[in-house]
């Protein structure tokens, strides 16, 4: 719970960073300066490398701007690594080395050439809250506040260009529109992909007058009075062609769950569209199983840099819980591992542990309905008797392997339980007959569980009929 506290204190801004500055929503509070003025009318697609989360501690370590005209098309791209003063952070994930950043500038060095390629465009990016965040505490570190420029997000406006995603990285809204992203956390790759999404969207809202309009953006940039900053002559520094390779989160139960995580479930309607960038953010951060008290003090300054309060920070939290139990009861079964993990998950998140129940619950009462709403109705003349329903238990014994592992398979995805026993939660066993003397076969005969043949229970799976109540079963399978 300290690790919480945490962030709540530096959320609500009564907490101050090593430095001595406050870390509320104002922390990086954007004021107009005299603007140099601008060469063109576009966009700036930004994407910075940073050292860590941390908007108040940790430093942007590469950055890449690249400039498009109002469709979208790239005019200009310009790209350099960044002395951070101090460790690079996690080569693991954008795989810059120490030694290469002791040959490149540092950020007061380039400001001024970054301030020139931002005048006069609206600036893009992809999270845009954490990129621009980051470029705010830079300039306030070189003396310097940089103006409140209209900006666009790639990642909130998908909501509107790509509806049906369930993650939102840059890589998944890539993926979508056809643009391979090959070079992840290289911030001139992240840049062009970015700015492909623009593009897209761009191309998209002709003749769409609901759409949100990201064409009209540009002309009120043209407006913004950005500081007089010198543009020195910067020998800059780009990364290896083959430098470390990124390193994937370690296998394990969080891991694949949150690999295609149903986000929109995590987010309830109308809530505010940063929320699923952070969000997102969160779960990049729990790849691996663990919140650090580093990685807690980071959410917070996100937090704050999304303009959060503490009510909506608990809510994104829970929301993120019952998204991960959506994704840990779509295959019908949720394991010992998963149910560990979600545990975890919640500690991790100042949750109550017994919140996952609940949660698991309501994961499983959604996925009933929605399978509820396809069911087949019943046959006039239906020979098998009780039907079988959304949640019951069934077991096998004595089958040939092969059918049994199709069986088994197609009882999961029409949202039967499999379990590994027979109990008085099992509503059918299925069984050929091979074997009557099992331990299932004895304890289906003592407790009267229905048993069929292979055959019978092909047909009652094709009119596995609404659950009478929610979750009969009250428990999360495991296999």
């Amino acid at each position: 719970m300290e690790v919480l506290n945490k962030i709540w204190r530096r959320v609500s801004g009564n907490d101050p960073a090593p430095d001595g500055r406050r870390l509320g929503p104002n922390a990086t509070a954007l004021v107009p300066r005299p603007r140099s003025a601008p060469s063109a009318v576009g966009f700036a697609v930004v994407d910075v490398e940073t050292t860590g989360l941390s908007t108040s501690r940790d430093r942007v370590v590469e950055v890449a701007v690249v400039a498009t005209d109002l469709s979208g098309q790239i005019v200009d791209e310009w790209t350099t690594l960044v002395d951070p003063q101090g460790p690079v952070g996690a080569t693991r994930i954008h795989g810059i080395t120490a030694a290469e950043v002791r040959r490149a500038p540092r950020f007061g060095e380039i400001i001024g050439e970054l301030n020139a390629r931002f005048a006069g465009r609206a600036l893009v990016a992809h999270n845009a809250r954490f990129d621009l965040a980051f470029l705010a505490s830079e300039y306030e570190r070189a003396g310097w506040t940089i103006p409140a420029c209209p900006h666009l997000c790639t990642l909130e406006t998908s909501w509107a260009y790509l509806p049906e995603l369930h993650r939102r990285r840059l890589a998944d809204c890539c993926e979508q529109i056809g643009v391979p992203l090959t070079d992840a956390h290289c911030a001139l790759a992240d840049a062009r992909a970015s700015a492909a999404l623009l593009r897209s969207y761009l191309a998209s809202d002709a003749g769409h007058s609901g759409r949100p309009g990201h064409i009209r953006v540009p002309a009120s940039a043209v407006h913004v009075e950005w500081p007089q900053i010198p543009r020195l002559p910067v020998e800059v520094a780009h990364r290896r062609a083959t430098g470390p390779a990124a390193v994937p989160a370690p296998p394990g139960a969080l891991a694949a769950l949150l690999d295609d995580l149903p986000m929109s479930s995590a987010v309830e309607p109308g809530v505010a569209t940063s929320t699923t960038a952070y969000l997102e953010l969160l779960a990049q951060v729990l790849e691996d199983g663990v919140l650090t008290e580093d990685e807690a003090a980071a959410l917070a300054d996100l937090a704050g840099a999304y303009s959060l309060t503490r009510p909506q920070v608990e809510a994104a939290h829970r929301g993120f819980l019952l998204a991960l139990a959506h994704r840990a009861v779509a295959d019908g079964t949720v394991t010992r591992d998963e149910r560990q993990e979600l545990l975890a998950t919640a500690g991790h998140l100042g949750l109550p542990e017994k919140i996952v129940k609940t949660v698991l619950d309501d994961a499983r009462a959604a996925l009933d309905e929605q399978r509820g709403q396809l069911c087949r109705p019943l046959p006039t003349n239906w020979p098998h008797g009780e039907p079988l329903r959304l949640g019951d238990g069934v077991a096998f014994t004595g089958c040939d392997d092969l059918v049994r592992a199709r069986l088994e398979g197609r009882a999961r995805a029409v949202g039967l339980r499999v379990t590994g026993s027979v109990s008085g939660r099992t509503a059918i066993l299925v069984t050929d007959g091979s074997a009557p003397s099992t331990n299932k076969s004895a304890a289906a005969r003592r407790l009267g569980t229905r048993i069929v043949h292979p055959d019978v229970f092909a047909e009652l799976i094709e009119y596995v009929q609404p659950a009478t109540t929610p979750n009969r079963s009250g428990q999360a399978a495991t296999s």
